[in-house]
Protein backbone atom coordinates (compact mmCIF):
# COMPACT_ATOMS: atom_id res chain seq x y z
CA UNK A 1 0.00 0.00 0.00
CA UNK A 2 1.38 3.42 -0.96
CA UNK A 3 1.77 6.09 1.71
CA UNK A 4 -0.89 8.80 1.87
CA UNK A 5 -0.04 11.76 -0.35
CA UNK A 6 -2.17 14.91 0.16
CA UNK A 7 -1.11 16.24 -3.27
CA UNK A 8 -3.13 13.43 -4.86
CA UNK A 9 -6.40 14.18 -3.04
CA UNK A 10 -9.22 15.01 -5.46
CA UNK A 11 -10.71 18.39 -4.55
CA UNK A 12 -13.81 20.17 -5.81
CA UNK A 13 -13.16 23.21 -8.03
CA UNK A 14 -15.68 26.07 -8.07
CA UNK A 15 -16.23 29.34 -9.92
CA UNK A 16 -16.31 32.86 -8.45
CA UNK A 17 -19.96 32.26 -7.43
CA UNK A 18 -18.99 29.07 -5.51
CA UNK A 19 -20.65 26.79 -8.07
CA UNK A 20 -18.88 23.45 -8.69
CA UNK A 21 -17.25 23.22 -12.11
CA UNK A 22 -15.01 20.17 -11.74
CA UNK A 23 -12.51 18.25 -9.66
CA UNK A 24 -8.73 17.91 -9.85
CA UNK A 25 -5.87 16.81 -7.64
CA UNK A 26 -4.76 19.17 -4.89
CA UNK A 27 -1.40 19.44 -6.70
CA UNK A 28 -3.04 20.75 -9.89
CA UNK A 29 -5.34 23.03 -7.88
CA UNK A 30 -2.29 24.64 -6.23
CA UNK A 31 -0.22 24.80 -9.44
CA UNK A 32 -3.02 26.48 -11.40
CA UNK A 33 -4.31 28.53 -8.45
CA UNK A 34 -7.84 27.24 -9.01
CA UNK A 35 -10.73 28.33 -6.81
CA UNK A 36 -11.64 25.55 -4.39
CA UNK A 37 -13.63 25.05 -1.21
CA UNK A 38 -12.34 24.64 2.33
CA UNK A 39 -13.82 24.14 5.76
CA UNK A 40 -12.58 26.28 8.67
CA UNK A 41 -13.45 25.18 12.21
CA UNK A 42 -12.85 27.60 15.08
CA UNK A 43 -12.44 25.58 18.28
CA UNK A 44 -13.16 27.55 21.45
CA UNK A 45 -12.81 26.28 25.01
CA UNK A 46 -15.41 26.95 27.68
CA UNK A 47 -13.42 30.06 28.74
CA UNK A 48 -13.89 31.57 25.27
CA UNK A 49 -10.28 31.12 24.14
CA UNK A 50 -9.50 29.96 20.59
CA UNK A 51 -7.34 26.90 19.90
CA UNK A 52 -4.68 27.82 17.33
CA UNK A 53 -2.30 25.47 15.57
CA UNK A 54 1.26 25.94 14.34
CA UNK A 55 1.26 24.53 10.79
CA UNK A 56 4.06 22.14 9.92
CA UNK A 57 6.83 23.37 7.63
CA UNK A 58 5.82 20.71 5.07
CA UNK A 59 2.35 22.20 4.41
CA UNK A 60 1.72 23.14 0.76
CA UNK A 61 0.48 26.61 1.70
CA UNK A 62 1.43 28.92 4.59
CA UNK A 63 4.02 26.49 6.06
CA UNK A 64 5.05 27.34 9.63
CA UNK A 65 2.24 29.89 10.07
CA UNK A 66 -0.18 29.95 12.98
CA UNK A 67 -3.64 28.80 11.88
CA UNK A 68 -6.73 30.07 13.68
CA UNK A 69 -8.88 27.21 12.42
CA UNK A 70 -8.72 23.49 11.99
CA UNK A 71 -9.89 22.48 8.55
CA UNK A 72 -8.85 21.95 4.99
CA UNK A 73 -9.92 21.47 1.41
CA UNK A 74 -13.31 20.02 0.59
CA UNK A 75 -12.83 16.77 -1.29
CA UNK A 76 -14.77 15.85 -4.42
CA UNK A 77 -18.22 14.54 -3.46
CA UNK A 78 -17.97 15.98 0.07
CA UNK A 79 -20.07 18.75 1.65
CA UNK A 80 -18.59 21.56 3.73
CA UNK A 81 -20.04 19.89 6.84
CA UNK A 82 -18.57 16.48 5.99
CA UNK A 83 -15.20 18.11 5.35
CA UNK A 84 -15.34 19.96 8.68
CA UNK A 85 -16.11 16.77 10.63
CA UNK A 86 -13.37 14.83 8.82
CA UNK A 87 -10.79 17.56 9.33
CA UNK A 88 -11.56 17.90 13.06
CA UNK A 89 -11.16 14.15 13.48
CA UNK A 90 -7.92 14.01 11.44
CA UNK A 91 -6.20 17.16 12.73
CA UNK A 92 -7.30 17.36 16.38
CA UNK A 93 -8.69 13.90 17.09
CA UNK A 94 -12.12 15.17 18.15
CA UNK A 95 -15.47 14.00 16.81
CA UNK A 96 -18.05 14.48 19.54
CA UNK A 97 -18.70 18.21 19.10
CA UNK A 98 -21.60 20.18 17.67
CA UNK A 99 -20.60 22.30 14.67
CA UNK A 100 -22.38 25.60 14.08
CA UNK A 101 -21.93 27.34 10.70
CA UNK A 102 -21.09 31.06 11.00
CA UNK A 103 -20.61 32.39 7.46
CA UNK A 104 -19.02 31.77 4.06
CA UNK A 105 -16.13 33.89 2.85
CA UNK A 106 -14.15 34.23 -0.35
CA UNK A 107 -10.43 34.78 0.09
CA UNK A 108 -7.80 35.43 -2.56
CA UNK A 109 -4.08 36.20 -2.49
CA UNK A 110 -1.07 35.51 -4.72
CA UNK A 111 -1.10 31.76 -3.95
CA UNK A 112 -4.61 30.92 -2.78
CA UNK A 113 -8.20 31.34 -4.04
CA UNK A 114 -10.75 29.73 -1.78
CA UNK A 115 -14.42 29.72 -0.79
CA UNK A 116 -14.48 28.85 2.89
CA UNK A 117 -17.32 27.95 5.21
CA UNK A 118 -16.51 28.94 8.78
CA UNK A 119 -17.82 26.77 11.61
CA UNK A 120 -17.49 27.10 15.36
CA UNK A 121 -17.46 24.46 18.10
CA UNK A 122 -16.55 24.12 21.76
CA UNK A 123 -13.99 21.68 23.13
CA UNK A 124 -11.51 21.75 25.99
CA UNK A 125 -9.60 18.83 24.49
CA UNK A 126 -7.58 16.80 24.97
CA UNK A 127 -6.46 16.99 21.36
CA UNK A 128 -4.51 14.42 19.37
CA UNK A 129 -2.60 16.49 16.80
CA UNK A 130 -1.95 15.17 13.29
CA UNK A 131 1.85 15.28 13.30
CA UNK A 132 2.14 15.57 9.49
CA UNK A 133 0.18 18.83 9.56
CA UNK A 134 0.48 20.44 13.00
CA UNK A 135 3.61 21.00 15.08
CA UNK A 136 1.74 22.11 18.22
CA UNK A 137 -1.24 24.12 19.40
CA UNK A 138 -2.51 26.26 22.25
CA UNK A 139 -5.46 28.32 23.41
CA UNK A 140 -5.32 32.12 23.06
CA UNK A 141 -7.73 34.97 23.63
CA UNK A 142 -9.02 36.67 20.48
CA UNK A 143 -7.56 39.97 21.66
CA UNK A 144 -4.00 38.61 21.53
CA UNK A 145 -4.09 37.34 17.94
CA UNK A 146 -3.27 40.73 16.34
CA UNK A 147 -0.16 40.99 18.55
CA UNK A 148 0.82 37.39 17.73
CA UNK A 149 0.60 38.21 14.00
CA UNK A 150 3.12 41.04 14.51
CA UNK A 151 5.62 38.61 16.04
CA UNK A 152 4.92 35.41 14.07
CA UNK A 153 2.90 34.99 10.87
CA UNK A 154 -0.76 33.98 11.11
CA UNK A 155 -2.46 32.63 7.98
CA UNK A 156 -3.88 35.59 6.01
CA UNK A 157 -7.21 33.86 5.37
CA UNK A 158 -7.46 33.31 9.13
CA UNK A 159 -6.77 36.98 9.81
CA UNK A 160 -9.53 37.88 7.32
CA UNK A 161 -12.10 35.69 9.08
CA UNK A 162 -11.00 37.07 12.48
CA UNK A 163 -12.13 40.53 11.31
CA UNK A 164 -15.64 39.16 10.79
CA UNK A 165 -16.02 37.46 14.16
CA UNK A 166 -18.22 39.07 16.79
CA UNK A 167 -16.16 40.04 19.85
Amino acid sequence: MQPYNPAEEIVVIVDRDNQPIGAVTRKIMRQQRLIHRASYILVFNTDGELYIQKRSRTKDIYPGYWDLAAGGVVLDGESYEESAKRELREELGISNVKLRPLFDQYYEDATNRVWGRIFVCTSNGPFTLQEEEIDFGRFITLGKIEHLNQVEPVTPDGMRLLQRLPR
